[in-house]
């Protein structure tokens, strides 16, 4: 797209909004990209005004109207386009619970978790709990791995376990096992991931 940058971009915000939401602020970060209109096609209201609050400049359309959408946002290009904060830059303050999705009264288990996990984790919502792995599942599970071809291994049984639970896959940095290895090793076994972020200087989840 840096090379050869295309007219205008189209972001169907039926099915993922969020992630339409953030390839249009990477695109606005971009200075190859940032004059490129944006046109966002359908997706529910409140996500769209959400959207729309932070890129008020970019054309917003509903399905069926993409083609005159296009040529309105080609007729008025953004003189001064806005530039959202990135993704990293916007969560960059939140904590490693927040980002983990451990609101108040969540109980979290833990999997192989490091000796400094409380560290790791951070202040806990008020009565947000971690165990370290409990009897039953619970809502959330923070699976720490530090082996590629231990985690690859204990893929398949973690696939059964994902069913009833909320995984997040923690990882070391620099420990072999990356965020490409992670998605093509589970998604060899049914688990797709949703969601990335980094848990601290050491750690990163999926």
């Amino acid at each position: 797209m840096r090379a050869s940058p295309p007219d205008a971009f189209a972001i169907d915000l039926s099915r993922l909004p969020a992630h339409g939401r953030e390839v249009a602020t990477f695109l606005r970060g971009q200075k190859a990209t940032r004059h490129i209109p944006i046109v966002f096609v359908g997706g529910a209201p409140e996500k769209v005004d959400a959207i729309r609050k932070l890129l008020p400049d970019a054309v917003y359309t509903a399905p069926g109207r993409l083609r005159s959408a296009l040529r309105t946002a080609l007729a008025n290009r953004p003189a001064n386009p806005v530039v959202p904060a990135q993704m990293m830059a916007r969560y960059a303050s939140r904590s490693a619970a927040w980002k983990l999705g451990i609101r108040e009264g969540a109980m979290a288990a833990l999997i192989d978790p490091p000796r400094n996990y409380a560290s790791v984790i951070g202040e806990l919502p008020a009565g947000a709990s971690l165990e370290d792995a409990p009897d039953e599942p619970r809502p959330i599970t923070l699976w720490f791995v530090q082996d590629a071809a231990a985690c690859r291994e204990a893929l398949p049984g973690m696939r059964k376990l994902a069913a009833r639970t909320k995984l997040w896959i923690v990882w070391r940095k620099g420990s072999g096992v990356t965020q490409p290895f992670l998605r093509l090793s589970a998604a060899a076994v049914g688990l797709v991931d949703y969601k990335i972020c980094s848990v601290d200087a050491t750690w990163s989840a999926a």
